[in-house]
């Protein structure tokens, strides 16, 4: 008999377009014999559990059922509540009599327990928990007419939202907003966990995610490749190997930071400082003559160098392993004369903030580099929209690791992590709002050129680098996401990277 796949309290790594996800159902149907209103029923059960646990005091559940399966699932749950006894009703959104299959047996034991659904005209203001039963994972299109209504209905009400599957009117595969979604206090997944979710408006209307693979066959998964794979820090972390007993800075590699115009002194002390904390043996700062010194000056530790023109830049990349490039770079003539030397060299590089604008009026393609584009600056390398790369994150990811070679760090919220390996885009669950700071990107760079002054491949730095600098950010923020500082970062970064502070 095949074996179910196991559940767990943690949320698995694989995720999947909504193509993949109804392949998985129907294999699940199909090949292995598992009834769809079994499947139905399961998920019914495991959202109710859910929404029992999160909210236990809960008296009046209202579920919004649309037309199809995710109606279905609806219909089951209400009939539980009803059940065990709690005042749940059932508002109908569309034709009840176009229910058909599973959703309609579902509805007719809900109807047999004796409950009754009603066409939703209004939500009572008496409902403690709303259940999103709508549209599932099909969408493609904009919401519209008394649909859109009803979701804003939805949104409006002040009681805590719980999607099933997916909140209705979010996109599973880019994670796009289609008009409008119900902004859901927790979500649960079914089967497979949906791209989307995790990355662009995704993570804001999903709240807490929770996944059940209804006790399918393991086996069933073999068939599908995953389309994304979830990282975090939980994970990153069991790569870290403690450091030899009679190791020196000579073992954790040089690395230098190029940036810092005239008055912009903060950013590439930010990524060297951070760069430093990641565990770089050596940090070098190659900048304007004004910041040189007073570099030096509030950060001992890190070497300072002034230079005028991108020739002077020649014996420091001989000493260095690695090169972060774009912070505070400016782009004059004397950023230009710099990015111009540094690409002259084969050292790995981190390129970021103003060496991405300088590289998107004169692109240039080649491998052994990270690239860390915020959306604005993912746009002008791809000459369109900030909007058009929000739209399809996956889509611009692609298409930048396409054009430019190397690794991409589309960051943001879900940042990704593309590598044009064959191993699929990386989508990191770790950070939160209070990053929408200055000088986050700075000490990305810096961390990921830490890490690749270590020895690290540029492709596992981005990752760990990405969901380090996540996780230190949600450690900064127990202290309040507003007002948190880039260099707060700071001592979080040196804290998880000691696992043995970690395990204590």
């Amino acid at each position: 008999m095949p074996q179910p796949m196991p559940e767990s309290d943690r949320l698995p790594h694989a995720l999947y377009r909504a193509v993949q996800v109804r392949a998985l159902d129907r294999a699940a149907i199909e090949g292995h014999g598992i009834p769809g209103l079994t499947l139905m029923e399961r998920a019914g059960a495991a959202a109710f559990d859910l929404l029992r646990r999160r909210w236990p005091s809960a008296r009046r559940i209202c579920v919004i059922c649309g037309i199809g399966n995710n109606g279905g699932d609806g219909y089951v749950l209400a009939r539980l509540a009803l059940q065990d006894g709690l005042d749940a009703s059932v508002l109908q959104l569309g034709n009840p009599e176009r229910l058909s299959g599973d959703a309609l047996s579902a509805a007719q034991a809900f109807a047999d327990a004796g409950g009754v659904a009603c066409p939703l005209t209004r939500i009572p203001v008496t409902a403690d928990v709303i259940v999103d039963g709508v549209f599932g994972t099909g969408l493609e299109r904009p919401v519209e007419g008394a649909w859109r209504q009803a979701l804003e209905q939805v949104n409006r009400h002040s009681a805590p939202k719980l999607a099933l599957d997916i909140p209705s009117g979010l996109h599973a595969d880019t994670g796009q907003v289609l008009g409008i979604a119900v902004a859901a206090q927790a979500t649960i997944s079914f089967i497979g966990l949906k791209q989307g979710m995790f990355t662009g408006q995704g993570p804001a209307y999903c709240g807490e995610v929770s996944f059940t693979a209804l006790s399918v066959p393991a086996v069933i998964y073999r068939h599908e490749v995953v389309s994304a794979r979830r990282v975090d820090w939980t994970q990153q972390q069991t790569f870290l190997e403690r450091r030899s007993r009679t190791a020196h800075k000579g073992d954790f590699g040089h690395i230098l930071v190029v940036g810092g115009d005239s008055g912009f002194s903060g950013a590439p002390r930010m990524a060297a400082q951070a760069a430093a904390r990641s565990g770089a043996g050596l940090v070098t700062v190659a900048t304007h003559h004004d910041h040189a010194p007073l570099l030096s000056a509030v950060c001992p530790e890190i070497m300072s160098r002034g230079v005028s023109m991108g020739s002077e830049l020649a014996p420091l990349l001989n000493r260095a392993n690695v090169v972060a490039i774009g912070p505070g770079l400016g782009r004059g003539r004397w950023s230009r004369s710099l990015l111009a030397r540094v690409l002259q060299s084969r050292l790995p590089l981190v390129v970021d903030a103003d060496a991405l604008n300088l590289l998107a009026e004169e692109p240039l393609r080649r491998d052994g580099w990270v690239l860390t584009p915020h959306p604005g600056e993912a746009a002008r390398l791809l000459g369109c929209t900030t909007a058009d790369v929000q739209a399809d994150r996956f889509h611009a990811a692609a298409s930048l690791q396409q054009r430019f070679g190397g690794v991409i760090v589309l960051k943001g919220a879900g940042t990704l992590i593309a590598d044009g390996r064959a191993r699929p885009v990386a989508v990191c669950t770790d950070g939160n709002p209070g990053m929408a700071t200055g000088g986050m990107g700075d000490v990305l760079a810096g961390i990921i050129g830490g890490l690749i002054a270590q020895g690290m491949p540029p492709a596992d730095a981005a990752e760990m680098g990405v969901c380090l600098h996540g996780a230190a950010a949600d450690r900064a923020a127990r202290a309040g996401e507003r007002g948190m500082l880039a260099t707060d970062l700071m001592p979080e970064i040196r804290y998880l990277l000691n696992p043995e502070l970690t395990e204590c």
